[in-house]
């Protein structure tokens, strides 16, 4: 019998990745697919190759399967249904985000993973990349001393069609919490309050707010700075945003798609008005997996180590309290203080 006995509740394209990731694994096994639409399990396991029984009730599937852990690849407004379920029959739980769709959800099953005594790990895949890890031991070594601001701008135009264009905050709410999630990994400090001003500029094709500014007061004293926008035609930012840390010694600067660069001051130099700076070298150190196959190793080896992973659901509640908070706070014009 496999380690790793895996229901997989969603059967969607976005599973496709999931399922090929336990493909290579010698340890894990899928025994079961669930799906609300029967036909789209059927689907996949054609697709897929896989001889396993089809289930529309998940607690069904664990429990005539013996599965000890579910994929959750559903849509997010079922998130907090699949994952209570399959935490309360004794199952771990990797999941796409987010945790659920309100705050409030998110820590009720947060408090479910923690009575339950199983894991319950979130996938922040933008985590996992090879320059932001660069980025992230730049910051942790002090290269520039000790951080007192992080800025992101994030500026694309992608014309989605469907759900996002209706939606009131599409940019807030579906996107920017990976850029939050990576500037509390890049600062290594939580979010403490939140002032956003979110709104929907000439020429977007949004019906919500497709544009924000916050700015974050971190629990180390730093401020985090985001200005985003989902509607910006020109000067396109990379996905992963474009970043700017400035601490006491130097600089450092990430553009999403290369490697960080890094200036501090050269005391070798004369002091002036404006102090000489030189460039720092960033090493490319991490050999890690990237993306969705990155944060899935972190997973599973968390689990294998009796651990929290690093995504673990105790820590993602934090980046998803930067997101409502944001979203209070555009709503109601004020700073909003943050639950520690």
């Amino acid at each position: 019998m496999s380690k790793h006995r895996i229901v997989v509740a969603g059967c969607g394209g976005m599973s496709n990745t999931w399922f090929d990731y336990v493909a290579e694994r010698d340890d894990a096994h899928v025994v079961a697919l669930v799906d609300v639409h029967l036909p789209a399990a059927k689907a996949m396991a054609e697709r897929r190759g896989l001889n396993v029984p089809l289930y529309s009730d998940l607690s069904e599937a664990i429990k005539e399967n013996e599965a000890n852990l579910v994929f959750d690849v559903t849509i997010p407004k079922v998130h907090k249904q699949i994952v209570t379920t399959a935490l309360t029959a004794g199952c771990n739980v990797f999941g796409e985000k987010p945790i659920a769709e309100t705050l409030a959800d998110a820590n009720e099953v947060v408090d479910v993973a923690g009575k339950t005594g199983k894991t319950y790990s979130v996938m922040q895949n933008r985590r996992f990349n090879k320059q932001i890890r660069a980025f992230h031991q730049l910051l942790a070594d002090k290269t520039i001393g000790n951080v007192g601001t992080l800025h992101a701008d994030f500026f694309l135009g992608p014309h989605f069609g469907g759900f996002r264009d209706v939606m009131d905050s599409p940019l807030i709410v579906d996107m920017a919490i990976h850029t939050f999630d990576q500037a509390r990994f890049l600062m290594r400090a939580d979010p403490v309050s939140v002032y956003c001003h979110e709104f929907n500029p000439p020429g977007s094709w949004y019906k919500g707010n497709a544009s924000a500014i916050c700015i974050f007061e971190m629990s180390d004293g730093s401020v985090f700075t985001y200005r985003g926008s989902w509607c910006a035609e020109g000067f396109a930012t990379s996905w992963e945003s474009d970043w700017r840390a400035i601490g006491e010694l130097g600089t450092a600067r990430w553009d999403g798609e290369h490697l960080p660069t890094c200036e501090v001051v050269d005391e070798s130099q004369p002091a002036d008005f404006l102090r000489k700076a030189k460039a720092i070298d960033v090493p490319d150190a991490w050999k890690g997996r990237e993306g969705h196959w990155g944060c899935l190793d972190e997973m599973f080896i968390a689990l294998e180590q009796n651990r929290q992973a690093e995504t673990d659901c105790t820590d993602n509640i934090k980046s998803m309290a930067m997101v409502f908070g944001a979203v209070e706070s555009a709503r109601t014009g004020k700073k909003v203080f943050l639950e520690g």
